[in-house]
Formats: C-alpha cells, structure tokens, sequence
C-alpha cells in the first residue's frame, strides 16, 4: 500500500470518529477506519477491564464469524488466557521500548512481531476461519486502555512488519478519537448532570420531555412527570447549616433514584434548589402514582426534613390533550402545589379530583394560568389553600 493512500485511510479513520455523536459509533468507526485501512476482512476494538482481570470487546465489524454480534453484550477474555497482554503492554514497555502491534498466523508461533504467546489467538483465528491478525496497543493517557484487532482471512496475504508498523500509527489515532469521545461524554454528563445529586437536571429533563411528549403525539405511548418539593429545607437551613441541607437533598435524590428504578424508562432528576422530579415513558399512570406514593412514605422516613409535597401528571389521565411538554409540566407543577398548600402527605394527582377531567381543580388551575401566560401561577395557588 503506497505512502498516499495510507495517508487518506489515516485521515478517513480520524474524520469517521470526530463525526460520531456516541461511544458505540466513535467504537465503530475506528475498527471500520482500521480494518480498511489494513485491507482486513474482520476488525475489533477491545477494552481492558483491569479490576475484572479481562479484555471485553466493544465492537465486531467487517465478516462476522457465528456467535459475533457487532456490538457484544458479553464477549470478554480472561487476561491470563492472553499473557501478551500484560507482558507485552507492560514489562517490555516499562522496560524503555514502546507498544508496538505485533502479527500472528494461523499457523502458531513466530509470525512477524510476536509477542511470543499467541496460542490462545492462534486457536481463535482457526477457530473462525482467519489466517492472520496484527494485534495493535491502545494507549490513552499514558496507560494501555485496550487493543485495536485486524484479521485476514485463510489465503490472504499474511501481514508483515510494515503492517505492524502500520497498525501502530492506526492505534494511536484511535487513542486520540477515544479521547476526544471521552472529552465530549463529559462535557454532555456535566451539561446534564446536577453537580450536588448527580442525577439528571433540568436541562435533561425539558429535552427528554419534549422528545417524550412527541413520541406521545405520534405513538400514544404514556408519559408521566412526578414533581416533588422537599419540605423543610429552608429550616434545616437555617438551624443546622447550608452543609447539613445539602445532604437533606442528596439523602432525597438517593430515595428518588431508588423509586424511579421501579419504574422502566424513568428519569430521576433535580429540577433546581428543593425541587426534583421523576420523568417516566411507558409505564401506565397507576403504576407511576403507586411509585409516587412510595417515594412519600420513603422521603418522610428521612431523619432531616418534614417528607415532600408530591404532585403527578399522566397522559394516561383526564387531563385533556397534552400537546406540548408546558402543559403536561404545568399540570404535574400545580398539582404538586396543591399538594403543598394541603399539606398532603400523599401525592395529588392531575385529573382525579372533583369532577375529573377538565372539572378537576388541578386542571382548570394549570389551564387558567396557560391562559394568562403563565405568570405567577404558583403564588395564586399558594394564597387559595388547597382550593
């Protein structure tokens, strides 16, 4: 392969992952990028798990053997089955040489590079069918983070030392694109993520409901919002410290956690100061208010605070048509007041009360503040008591 066009496949793989929007599609783009630019029939990335003691593949592309999936739940090696691995990645590397990829054959020891203990791959490449694979190291941050695998199949060209040599320029820019992966995953959880909970803010859940709300539109599928306000932090404030609120909250953002993951596509989030709520697609409204009364009877267990005002909205409910996610936050928002200004230790649900449908105060609440735009709403609910 000439100068030029392994200089084109270096900048096909580094522009494949820099386009990819996840993990899975930067994964594979990278054994794309390389098991074209070594002309292989079949290409892996892997992952070194150390504290598990294994090599866990992240993705298969290219020809697939039986029991290959492209992105595998469950394919992993023990290390001990691949000594190279550590041997080669760290006692010769610690030693002053460099991770250099390494080429074995079907045919057992010796191929061009070995690291001297390929019996395991050998075994594996007959096994499915390959003559040949270049095993290239993966390094990030100055420590090996897995393996980039290219394999020929029986008949090909066997690879040679400039294909090693190759595949550790391959392996370098994969590193890079990983990194780069990383970079952005972080920046997402951060833009995504409240910082004092760790579950998912505001800004998660207005994206997730629009898209939530949408699917409802579309499909009929069942959307529900829980909106909790944890009573008595202002007094835990004020008596015991801002320190001690904080941890009022996160004790609160761990029992709402544990309450949404009985609920199947749920998300539990903090909306901001002593306001959180739970966002759940599919599951139906009984079965998000019976969650909902359980969070209550779990956050008035709390040793700090006074339990939380609890209030639900569900497109499965008399609420009218929920044509934007506003409304169905509205709905769960005012019902959550009202849960508040009675005092409820149980959460008020939008559509249940009085006449039901539009007869339910909760509803013509919400829908009279839609009217005049929204503005103070929580204020008028408040100085009407529990209406």
């Amino acid at each position: 392969m000439g100068e030029d066009v392994r200089l084109r496949a270096v900048v096909e793989l580094a522009q494949g992952m820099a386009a990819a929007h996840t993990p899975r599609e930067s994964w594979r783009a990278a054994a794309q990028g390389a098991r074209h630019a070594l002309a292989g029939s079949f290409a892996a990335l892997s992952v070194w798990e150390r504290d598990l003691g294994r090599l866990r593949v992240l993705v298969n592309v290219g020809e697939r053997a039986e029991g290959e999936d492209e992105f595998p739940e469950a394919e992993s090696y023990p290390v001990h089955q691949f000594p190279e691995i550590t041997e080669f990645l760290h006692e010769r590397w610690a030693g002053g040489g460099e991770p250099h990829a390494w080429v074995e054959t079907a045919q057992g020891p010796g191929g061009v590079g070995s690291a001297g203990y390929c019996h395991q791959r050998v075994a594996a490449l007959r096994r499915r069918g390959r003559g040949c694979c270049v095993v290239a190291p993966i390094v990030l941050h100055g420590r090996a983070w897995g393996e980039l695998y290219v394999a020929r199949p029986v008949g090909a060209p066997v690879f040679d030392r400039a294909d090693a040599d190759f595949a550790t320029v391959l392996a370098a820019v994969v590193a890079a694109g990983i990194a780069q992966t990383e970079r952005l995953e972080e920046a997402r959880r951060l833009a995504f993520t409240d910082a004092l909970t760790g579950l998912a803010n505001r800004r998660a859940v207005d994206l997730r409901l629009d898209e939530a709300v949408e699917r409802h539109r579309q499909d009929g599928v069942p959307v529900s919002l829980v909106i909790c306000d944890v009573n008595g932090l202002k007094r835990v404030n004020d008596t015991l410290g801002h320190a001690v609120g904080d941890r009022l909250l996160e004790r609160f953002g761990s029992v709402l956690s544990l309450c949404g993951a009985m609920l199947p596509g749920t998300v539990a989030a903090r909306l901001g100061g002593d306001e959180f709520c739970l966002l759940s697609v599919g599951p139906s409204a009984d079965e998000v208010v019976r969650v909902a009364d359980e969070l209550c009877v779990r956050a008035a267990e709390l040793e700090l605070g006074e339990g939380v005002a609890c209030g639900v909205a569900s497109t499965d409910d008399p609420i009218g048509a929920v044509r934007s996610a506003r409304r169905l936050f509205r709905l769960a928002d005012a019902a959550q007041y009202r849960a508040k200004a009675a005092r409820s230790v149980k959460p008020v649900v939008a559509g249940r009360e009085g006449r039901g449908g539009e007869g339910d105060p909760v509803v013509r609440l919400a829908d009279a503040a839609a009217e005049r735009g929204g503005e103070g709403e929580r204020r008028r609910f408040r100085g009407r008591g529990a209406l």
